[in-house]
C-alpha cells in the first residue's frame, strides 16, 4: 500500500497546491462548507491513482485544496463506504494518503440517526467516543509498516478533546445547542430494525451510522488530531419510530449545515 498511497500523493502534490496542514471529510448532505474553501485545485477522485470512486448520490466525488478561515486544507467532498463494496483498507486510503499530504488535524462530519431520546432532528452531536465493536472489517488488519504508526494503537481518547473543547464554546459562542455523544459505526446500507435500536441504546450509543469510525482509527493511528461531528438527520427510538428516506434526510442535514458550517469554519479558525 506504500506504493500506491506515494503515487496518489505525488499526482495531488504536482497541482502545486500549498501543503495542507488540515483535512476535512464532508458527509451527507454537508457539502456546504466546500463552499467557503477558497479553492486552488479541484481534482475528481476517479483522477487519482488508486483512490476509490463514491457511488453515493448525495457525494460529490471531489478532492478540494485551498484554504478556509486562512489556513491550508484538504476537503473530500463525500466519502467511502464499506457498504459500497470497498474494503476497510480503501475506505480509509485518503486518510493515509492525506497524511502524507502533510495534515495534522482532520476534522469529520456525518449524518446520523439519533438513539438518544433527548435528541432532536437536525441537532449536532459532537463525538466524544465511538463504539466499533459491530464493523466487520478492521481497516488496521494486515500488515502494518512503521510508516502507518503502533500495531497496536490505544484508542482511549480517539477525539481530542481540546477540539471537542473549542468546539463547545464555540458553539455557545454562535448561540445554537450542540449535543455530545457516542456514535456507533454499522456496516449498512439497511438502517436497523427497532430490536437493533434498543441494543445500540443499551450499549450507550447515542448516535447511529455507517461511516467515520474506520476513518478515524486510521487516523488516530497515524497520530493525527481528529474531531468529529454528527448531524442527527433521523429520530431512532422503537416507540416512536418513523419510516427513515433519504430525502428527509437530507432535508435535515440541510437545516443543520448553516450551523455545522460556521462550527467548523470557526474550529479551522481557532487550531
Amino acid at each position: 500500500m506504500i506504493e500506491q498511497i506515494q503515487a496518489a500523493v505525488n499526482f495531488i502534490r504536482a497541482f502545486n497546491a500549498p501543503q495542507p496542514t488540515m483535512g476535512i471529510i464532508l458527509g451527507t448532505g454537508l457539502g456546504a462548507l466546500a463552499k467557503e474553501v477558497k479553492v486552488d485545485v479541484e481534482i475528481p477522485y476517479e483522477t487519482i491513482p488508486d483512490f476509490p470512486v463514491s457511488t453515493v448520490e448525495s457525494h460529490s466525488g471531489k478532492l478540494l485544496l485551498g484554504t478556509l478561515s486562512g489556513k491550508p486544507v484538504v476537503v473530500m467532498q463525500g466519502r467511502f463506504h464499506f457498504y459500497e463494496g470497498y474494503t476497510m483498507q480503501q475506505v480509509t486510503f485518503p486518510v493515509r494518503v492525506m497524511k502524507w499530504l502533510g495534515i495534522k488535524t482532520l476534522l469529520i462530519s456525518n449524518a446520523s440517526g439519533g438513539l438518544n431520546p433527548a435528541f432532536r432532528v437536525s441537532d449536532l452531536m459532537i463525538i466524544e467516543d465511538h463504539l466499533s465493536l459491530l464493523l466487520p472489517q478492521n481497516p488496521l488488519t494486515g500488515k502494518n509498516p512503521t510508516e502507518f504508526g503502533d500495531r497496536f494503537p490505544d484508542m482511549s481518547e480517539p477525539y481530542d478533546p481540546d477540539l471537542i473543547r473549542k468546539a463547545t464554546a464555540i458553539a455557545h459562542e454562535l448561540g445554537f445547542p450542540i449535543q455530545k455523544g457516542v456514535y456507533v459505526g454499522v456496516a449498512g446500507p439497511q438502517l436497523e430494525t427497532k430490536a437493533e435500536y434498543r441494543l445500540l441504546r443499551q450499549w450507550g450509543a447515542d448516535a447511529v451510522g455507517m461511516s467515520t469510525v474506520p476513518e478515524v482509527i486510521v487516523a488516530h493511528q497515524m497520530g493525527i488530531q481528529v474531531f468529529a461531528c454528527s448531524v442527527i438527520t433521523d429520530l431512532c427510538i422503537p416507540e416512536n419510530l418513523e419510516k427513515a428516506s433519504l430525502p428527509k434526510i437530507l432535508a435535515a442535514a440541510a437545516v443543520a449545515e448553516p450551523k455545522l458550517t460556521a462550527l467548523m469554519k470557526e474550529l479551522v479558525n481557532r487550531i
